[in-house]
């Protein structure tokens, strides 16, 4: 009787501390998760002869973690920085008076060469009658609602890409909002481009062109030339 009791604190006391081993791999940030009960299910054993098929093997390719960015440039209190973040950004909500987060991308295209676009992907567009030096938005009221100028909230963060951060900076408006600028000129997307990639203010009035990422105009879009049909060139 004595024996019997004996063996059972023995298996008790085992049992606990098996438990607490347990625990403490997980405290320490086991990357292994604990293994459920086997339930008819045998361990698997690896043979040494076993076939690809038999015993596939998934290798992932390692994760290149993307350099951190650091501040290229500051105006007044919005920091440019020099590239892409590294991690996800989340904006605050734009109240009218833009974001406190911009994107910038340079974008190729066949049809114009590089031009500027935002987070997005929207087409970013610089207008003729401008300044750069200095910089100066002329496009207000009624134009603004056509072209809508990108804008950023201070304090604020812009991260180019493709993009010389030292010619990144933004321009206070006449309703005191502040635009984003490249190389002085102020950049703003048209209305009626509705997907990224559109491009349909380009040559507008010819005076409206996506802007490149040096701050001049892109090359206009290739004519369009229809050919007569066979009928019609009889």
């Amino acid at each position: 009787m004595l024996l019997r009791s004996r063996i059972a604190r023995t298996a008790i006391a085992l049992t606990s501390l098996a438990a607490l081993a347990a625990c403490g791999e997980k405290e320490a940030g086991s990357a292994a998760p604990a293994a459920a009960p086997a339930v008819d299910q045998p361990s698997p054993t690896v043979s040494a002869a076993a076939t690809p098929e038999q015993n596939p093997e998934v290798v992932e390719a390692p994760v290149t973690p993307l350099p951190k960015p650091t501040v290229a440039k500051t105006q007044r209190r919005v920091q440019i920085y020099s590239g892409p973040s590294n991690v996800s950004l989340s904006p605050a909500p734009d109240q009218g008076r833009g974001s406190n987060i911009v994107q910038l991308n340079g974008t190729a295209s066949a049809d114009i060469g590089t031009y500027a676009a935002d987070g997005k992907g929207m087409t970013l567009y610089r207008f003729d009658k401008d300044t750069a030096k200095p910089s100066k938005s002329n496009c207000n009221g009624d134009c603004a609602e056509t072209w809508p100028p990108l804008l950023i909230r201070s304090p604020g963060q812009i991260y180019p890409s493709g993009i010389n951060p030292q010619l990144v900076g933004y321009v206070e408006r006449a309703d005191g909002t502040c635009q984003v600028t490249i190389a002085g000129w102020p950049v703003y997307l048209f209305s009626k481009d509705t997907r990224p990639g559109d491009i349909k203010g380009q040559g507008v009035g010819g005076t409206w062109f996506a802007i490149n990422p040096t701050g001049g105009r892109t090359k206009p879009l290739p004519e369009v030339v229809d050919m007569p049909t066979t009928a019609a060139a009889r």
